[in-house]
């Protein structure tokens, strides 16, 4: 039986605790979990692409209090999802949805996407409801703002993004 390799793509800018609730879920579903950390320049993010890889890194490291380093891995892309997936050797896409208005868009990316490449299957993980309202979007306003993002991201992510902001 081959190993059964599953992409979760994002700009995770920055990630979240929805995120890493769907990245421990996702790692259930898959042998092996690859990050696809978006460029993705167009949204203007916070942090580079290349902070944002060593963040997820970071935080993806000892999840859940396990070592995750065998089981995912975190890379950044800047092609057709569809191009990165198969660079991969992945068979699955997992995406989350929060809310209805998500399932709208991810629904039509998931048709794209299938007519891109069929073998490829797109798999949607509904978020807890704890994080259903949380975006990285709201996070960094919030945080632009003054204001406290701790119980939408790990201690660590809140004084990275603290620190963005002051300079």
């Amino acid at each position: 039986m081959s190993e059964r390799v599953g992409v979760y793509p994002g700009t995770f800018d920055p990630i979240t605790n929805g995120h890493t609730d769907i990245i421990l879920r996702a790692t259930k579903i898959v042998d092996r979990l690859v990050i696809g950390v978006a460029k993705n320049i167009g949204k203007g993010p916070l942090f580079t692409t290349e902070e944002r890889v060593a963040i997820v890194k970071e935080e993806i490291a000892n999840l859940n209090g396990k070592d995750m380093s065998k089981k995912i891995d975190v890379k950044p892309f800047d092609n057709l999802l569809m191009h990165f997936a198969v660079q991969q050797g992945a068979s699955v896409i997992v995406r989350g949805l929060r809310a209805v208005s998500d399932f709208e868009y991810e629904f039509q990316m998931a048709g794209m996407n299938s007519r891109l490449n069929s073998t490829v299957e797109t798999v949607f993980l509904m978020s807890a409801d704890r994080y259903q309202f949380i975006s990285s979007r709201f996070v960094k306003e919030i945080g632009q703002l003054g204001g406290d993002v701790t119980p939408f991201v790990s201690a660590r992510v809140a004084e990275l993004i603290k620190k963005k902001f002051k300079t």
